[in-house]
């Protein structure tokens, strides 16, 4: 191996190489779930993407010679830092070979590169920000990931840690499937008491989500996500600009049989968003959607078995009045119904205890542990 040089991306071309490189490194990783290139684009368009309208980002990638061997985003996000006000940036899109070498290249760059827009501290790996794809998978690397959710090496964690890194936070993914079923047979019973009591007691209607008004609901969707997560670690509210973004990228993917609102008297409370496991498809159309991926994806929603339980946000003044089993309840009736034979609870902070004792009394099993770092640089 040659000097590694760490580079900045500076044009089409290279970022093209940047959200390309992946393919290198994931050869005979039969587990990894190849990003749809189209998506990787326009997360990274800082013209298209309003994230980008309050962070900034900059691409680097480690060349030896004029081979890839690594790349790294550095990225500010200015929302946060205003929430916390810290100087917190993050690192994300991290891929790199089994080298101490190359990996601590790109943290210097990456770090030297926050160091220079007022940062003291580099977080992650978080890709863009807290609410898109986090963590570094440090636990089940045998089944492959659900949608939205991270892969990587194993020996990421150790390139890792061996800069210095420390563990920040852990993010657990809990599995509950017909494998469950019949053991827990009194756990569902339970459940749909529990749901009965809370509906009658505190008035609440669920409903399914109504795309044909995807406008006014992504209103009322906003209002809940931004309040319910208002004090959880990390959570930055998100713009409707935002919303507005990542809801036309999720809206084709949308089951609105397993996508509910809590309301009291019309009003929302409550939101609780779960995906069919189009992971289940993406792994076998290699990041394209053409010439065939769109008729892959077409053909073969039907057959998706799983989904993920993504969002499950309760507005303060609700919180801890069971609400949570409603969702579960109602989302494992209907998604059973509907074919779904497993779901994936992804992701939960390791001290939300609400929504680890709801998996726990449910009989779920936690499968795969993600996590975010932190150092000082």
């Amino acid at each position: 191996m040659s000097e590694i040089i760490v580079k900045a991306v500076e044009n089409e071309v290279e970022k093209m190489r940047f959200i390309k490189f992946p393919w290198e490194i994931y050869k005979g990783y039969d587990n990894w779930v190849p990003p749809l290139i189209y998506d990787v684009r326009k997360n990274l368009d800082t013209v298209k993407n309003p994230f980008y309208k309050h962070a900034k980002i900059q691409l680097f990638l480690a060349l030896d010679g004029k081979t890839i061997v690594g790349r790294i985003a550095a990225i500010v996000n200015d929302n946060h830092n205003k929430k916390y006000n810290d100087k917190v940036g993050f690192f994300g899109y991290f891929e790199s070979i089994n080298s101490k070498e190359v990996s601590i290249a790109l943290f210097e760059a990456a770090g030297n590169w926050l160091k220079e827009n007022g940062m003291d501290t580099i977080r992650g790996p978080i890709n863009l920000s807290i609410n898109d794809e986090v963590g570094l998978l440090a636990e089940g690397y045998d089944t492959p990931p659900v949608l939205l959710m991270t892969y990587n090496p194993p020996y990421y964690e150790k390139l890792i840690t061996d800069y210095g890194f420390t563990k920040a936070k852990e993010l657990y993914a809990y599995i509950f499937g017909e494998q469950h079923f019949d053991s827990n047979t009194k756990s569902l019973e339970k459940l749909q008491r529990v749901s009965d009591i809370v509906i009658k007691r505190d008035n609440i209607k669920i409903r399914k989500i109504v795309l044909k008004n995807l406008e006014s609901e992504l209103m009322k969707v906003m209002k809940v996500y931004n309040s319910a997560w208002i004090d959880n670690w990390g959570s930055v509210q998100m713009t409707e600009e935002e919303f507005k973004f990542v809801a036309s990228s999720l809206k084709p993917l949308v089951d609105e049989d397993i996508v509910y609102f809590a309301e009291v008297n019309g009003e929302p409370v409550g939101f609780s968003l779960s995906l069919p496991d189009y992971n289940q498809i993406f792994r076998h159309i290699n990041g394209k959607l053409l010439p065939f991926g769109w008729y892959k994806i077409l053909t073969g929603r039907k057959k998706i078995n799983a989904i993920r339980v993504m969002i499950m946000g309760i507005v303060p003044e609700y919180q801890r009045k069971g609400i949570e089993a409603v969702f579960i309840n109602n989302t494992i009736k209907i998604g059973t119904s509907k074919g779904y034979k497993n779901a994936e609870i992804s992701w939960v902070l390791e001290d939300n205890v609400p929504m680890v004792q709801t998996a726990i009394n449910l009989g779920a099993e936690k499968y795969k542990t993600y996590r975010i770092y932190d150092k000082q640089i």
